[in-house]
């Protein structure tokens, strides 16, 4: 520390000194600016000591302490050469390294090269071995699948081939002939040595097929055999047919013709006699043309109800629409032997859903079969299925065609269409469209039929001659009886499946029936009479069509507009003989008051004294016999009952309006008073005529 003390010190004074020779002031002031900042220069300048001296002196010391210095190198000279030796040495080891590290170096350089053509020579080692595996597994394919095992050579020989191993062995056959096919196309020469092989066993395999094909197709042939049983066997092997199409259609075309011709025959021989039992259960007693709605039944006053053993109903629907329900469209086919070991008996609609049911399931059925195990599609499905049924669906519809052209109860044909839609939805539901063409000749054989049957009915109508009629009371007359149950049944069948023309037909089938029920009425003498036969006959048709249809159907509305009008009019009639006096009273007196025409009331106060007395002496027995009267002229009691309340009404009404008329000012003068019975009376009286039901 303290030689750095004097070494600073003399550094500054040379410098000083020096600087101070050589001249150059301003470098002067900025060095020593500069040094006297130091703390040791400060010290000597605050101590005022002489520069040159201090500098001497320092110098001195300097010389003193380099001496020294020198001492003690000279003394470790041993230690320093040894120091020197050692430095050396260290050089020299860390020169071998360095070439060492270099050699390294370069070593590792030539070893990443290696490494690099080891990668290099890898990768393409791996790029043949992949070749060399892709290889392998086509040619190891194409071996497989050219070779033919043993296993299958004894299965396709002597395995049965209703067995799944020969069915196996069948599909990997058909897979190794197309294999065979598609290299002999290439020209593969190995195939030579197996295609002798495949080919017999395909002559094989196809033998023993149309063998198993045939046998079943034969058993389609037996007497009362269950042909759905072949039929599902074949179709549960089905593939047997596809492999005849590819490798053998000579055989493949004789299966199809005999399938073909086979089940035509068998269908065609079913339906002729299965339809020649069935006709014979329909009621031995036919509907026929004497059995229209206007002509007069000789054989039984209550034609309209018949349901004998060996008549059907005419006019009514009872349980016949029962074959429409959804349990009685498909329910079981009618088994003619058995059926007629019980003397059942049949109207014609059951019939036609049983041979039309049967149609359509075995139909249905055949259909499916066809696409699935020919595999048709689309039009060449509707010709192979014609080909089969064609004969039957033409014998079925000259059957029906030629028992329709006979029929004359409209019901029972009107039932049949309905049948008609109902079959049609329910083979498109079983996505089977090949039996629309058989329902649409069936419709166009029925619907005009049934069309020429009402318009009959109609006519029957327009010719007949109330004044002819040998029975004509106030009773509802058969023709009316058979309308309103022929009306509610097709409104009944109408409302679940509309039908186009339907509503034309009943239209003027009812215009005809309120224009014959008018004539009717015409016959009775009196206007009284001809309410009442208007009423009751209106009365019992409203009641039989709104129990069978909706209340506000247009049918139902008419006849209550009807009813209504001749209603009103007869309680007019009935109440004149009784209060014919007063009600006329009421109506013109009643129009003067409400004109103030007092001058005019004044003409009537002898005939209200009269009124009054004769009211007031008989109104008791007079609502006694009006209610004798109206209750005896009425087939339908609640008919008579309702008819008697308006009656009751409007009499009770009118004398309310007789009252206030009476007290007008013009008859006040009267003395009257004590004769004019109060309306509460008219009232408590009525109540004992009030029905019960």
């Amino acid at each position: 520390m303290r030689s750095e003390h004097y070494r600073h010190q003399g550094v500054y004074c040379s410098t000083v000194i020096t600087m101070a020779e050589s001249g150059g002031c301003e470098d002067i002031s900025s060095s020593i600016k500069a040094q006297l900042e130091d703390d040791v220069i400060r010290e000597a300048l605050t101590s005022g000591t002489d520069l040159r001296q201090y500098s001497q002196s320092v110098e001195k010391e300097l010389r003193q302490l380099e001496n020294l210095s020198i001492q003690d190198y000279i003394s470790k000279a041993q230690n320093i050469a040894t120091l020197h030796h050692q430095i050396t040495e260290c050089d020299s080891i860390l020169e071998n390294m360095q070439e060492m590290l270099e050699g390294f170096l370069t070593h590792l350089s030539t070893i990443s090269q290696e490494i690099q053509s080891l990668q290099e020579q890898s990768a393409s080692i791996n790029v043949q071995l992949t070749n060399r595996k892709v290889v392998h597994a086509e040619m190891s394919q194409f071996i497989d699948q050219l070779m033919v095992p043993e296993v299958m050579i004894h299965h396709i020989l002597n395995t049965p081939v209703t067995d799944d191993l020969f069915m196996q062995q069948l599909k990997a056959l058909n897979q190794k002939i197309k294999f065979v096919k598609e290299q002999n196309f290439r020209d593969a020469h190995s195939c030579q040595d197996v295609q002798d092989i495949v080919d017999k066993l395909t002559v094989k395999a196809v033998s023993k097929i149309r063998e198993y094909l045939l046998q079943k197709i034969y058993q389609f042939r037996k007497p009362l055999s269950n042909y759905q049983i072949p039929q599902n066997a074949m179709i549960k092997h089905k593939f047997f047919f596809e492999f005849l199409l590819l490798h053998a259609r000579t055989i493949a075309a004789e299966i199809h013709d005999e399938y073909v011709e086979t089940m035509s025959k068998v269908y065609t021989s079913y339906f002729q006699s299965y339809t020649k039992q069935l006709w014979k259960l329909q009621y031995e007693e036919g509907v026929t043309r004497d059995d229209l709605m206007g002509v007069e039944d000789s054989r039984s006053n209550s034609f309209f109800i018949k349901s004998l053993k060996s008549r059907g109903t005419v006019f009514t629907l009872g349980t016949r629409d029962s074959v429409l329900s959804q349990a009685g469209i498909t329910q079981d086919i009618i088994v003619p032997h058995t059926a007629g070991k019980g003397e059942a008996k049949y109207p014609f609609e059951v019939l036609f859903r049983s041979q039309q049911y049967a149609l359509m399931d075995n139909g249905c059925r055949e259909y499916i079969f066809l696409t699935e195990f020919f595999m048709v599609r689309d039009n060449d499905a509707q010709k192979l299925f014609m080909t089969v049924m064609g004969k039957v669906l033409q014998h079925v519809q000259k059957e029906v065609c030629g028992v329709v052209m006979g029929c004359y109860d409209s019901i029972a044909l009107y039932l049949c269409v309905h049948l008609i839609h109902q079959y049609r939805l329910l083979c498109h539901k079983r996505a089977v469209p090949s039996l629309d063409n058989h329902w649409e000749q069936l419709l166009h054989m029925i619907w005009p039929r049934f069309d020429y049957v009402v318009k009959l009915n109609i006519q029957s109508i327009q010719e007949c001659d109330p004044s002819k009629m040998p029975s004509l009371d106030m009773r509802p007359h058969y023709i009316t009886r058979r309308y309103a149950e022929f009306s509610g049944a097709v409104m009944v069948l109408h409302e679940k499946f509309p039908l186009e023309g339907v509503d034309s037909l009943m239209l003027q089938l009812q215009d005809e029936v309120e224009k014959v029920i008018l004539k009717m009425a015409a016959v009775f003498p009196n206007r009284k009479d001809q309410l009442i036969f208007l009423i009751n006959n209106y009365d019992m048709m409203h009641s039989v069509l709104s129990e069978k249809t909706h209340e506000d159907s247009r049918e139902c509305e008419r006849l209550k507009e009807l009813l209504g009008q001749r209603t009103a009019e007869y309680i007019e009639e009935v109440l004149a003989p009784h209060f014919g006096g007063m009600l006329t009273f009421v109506r013109e007196t009643d129009h003067l008051i409400a004109n103030n025409n007092t001058e005019a009331l004044k003409d009537y106060e002898k005939k209200v004294v009269l009124l009054v007395k004769s009211f007031s002496s008989t109104w008791r027995k007079s609502v006694e016999r009006l209610n004798n009267e109206v209750m005896q002229c009425f087939s339908n009691f609640r008919t008579g009952t309702v008819v008697l309340q308006r009656a009751l009404e409007t009499l009770i009404t009118a004398h309310h309006t007789f009252n206030r008329i009476l007290g007008h000012q013009a008859f006040q003068h009267l003395n009257i008073k004590g004769d004019i019975v109060n309306s509460h009376h008219l009232i408590v009286e009525a109540k004992k005529y009030k029905p019960t039901f």
